[in-house]
């Protein structure tokens, strides 16, 4: 069954902006005319698409029809310009990142991208273990993901491995590891997490033989603001050496004993033959080899 342009659109722009009428304000539409497309779009598929909840959200065949919509729009807008109908216009790109990707070489990367191309970005923010569940969605077009199979429809890329040292501050070490980062140090000495969902340091711990249970916890949810939880000497944690070189050459921050830790990533997109996702394919790509060290 052909499905109408228009009314993916619809249904993904539902879902964008959480209700029928900031979908109706987003298409320029009256909010009984989205009501009316989405009716009849779940009346041919035999489907609920969306759950009307505050905000709404795709069930899972709408997620479907999601995806279907944005891979509609950018097809749309390469032909268009590829057959000199219309100019660029200005093309919506969701793209999902992991923090410390975004707080160091991923920016950079999409720099000539937004010089060369008039679009929108909207940049997703979630852990390199979930960020390939918003590319399954059909919420964002891309993702840097730590997910090394293509899940369907999309082809992947090796882009290198981001290394995670052990360290802390100077006080800190004086405080909690006088003696070195001994196990019983370890299992007392408190450890800095991005959230309850980041296992990279509990996966350390264990690596050591430490029950990672046991220490006491801070969370700092924010690359950057993690990072100077550390220098401060909150905690100790991992941190990749874009953010922990130079305090390590100055001495604001201290090696632990331990080894590193090593995630590889990989970007995830569409496959679709389009000059603007090879594009941006092309820059991260090359960013991110340039920044990470091979996996």
């Amino acid at each position: 069954m052909w499905i109408a342009p228009d009314l993916a659109a619809t249904v993904a722009a539902i879902v964008d902006t959480g209700s029928l009428d900031g979908a109706a304000r987003a298409l320029r539409i009256t909010p009984s005319a989205v009501s009316q497309r989405l009716r009849t779009l779940e009346g041919q598929l035999g489907r609920v698409l969306v759950v009307r909840s505050k905000p709404a959200r795709a069930t899972e065949a709408g997620a479907v029809v999601v995806r279907l919509a944005r891979q509609y729009a950018v097809l749309g807008h390469d032909a268009g310009v590829e057959l000199g109908l219309e100019g660029p216009g200005r093309m919506h790109v969701p793209i999902a990142v992991n923090s410390d990707s975004l707080a160091t070489w991923f920016l950079p990367a999409l720099e000539p991208i937004v010089r060369a191309h008039d679009i929108s970005l909207e940049l997703h923010r979630d852990d390199q273990d979930r960020t390939i569940a918003l590319l399954e969605a059909g919420t964002v077009t891309a993702a840097v993901t730590s997910q090394r199979d293509p899940i369907a429809g999309c082809v992947v890329t090796a882009l290198g491995a981001t290394v995670y040292e052990p360290v802390a501050s100077p006080a800190f070490v004086e405080r909690w590891f006088p003696a070195g980062s001994s196990l019983d140090a370890l299992s007392s000495a408190p450890v800095l997490d991005y959230d309850r969902t980041d296992d990279l340091q509990s996966q350390w711990l264990a690596e050591r033989g430490v029950d990672p249970s046991r220490p006491p916890r801070h969370y700092v949810p924010a690359s950057e603001d993690y990072a100077t939880a550390i220098r401060l000497g909150f905690a100790w944690g991992l941190l990749p050496p874009m953010q922990s070189q130079a305090a390590l050459e100055t001495g604001r921050l201290v090696r632990l004993d331990g080894p590193h830790v090593s995630v590889p990533l990989y970007w995830q997109q569409w496959n679709l033959r389009s000059p603007l996702l090879s594009d941006i394919r092309e820059a991260v790509v090359a960013a991110a080899r340039a920044a990470l060290e091979p996996a």
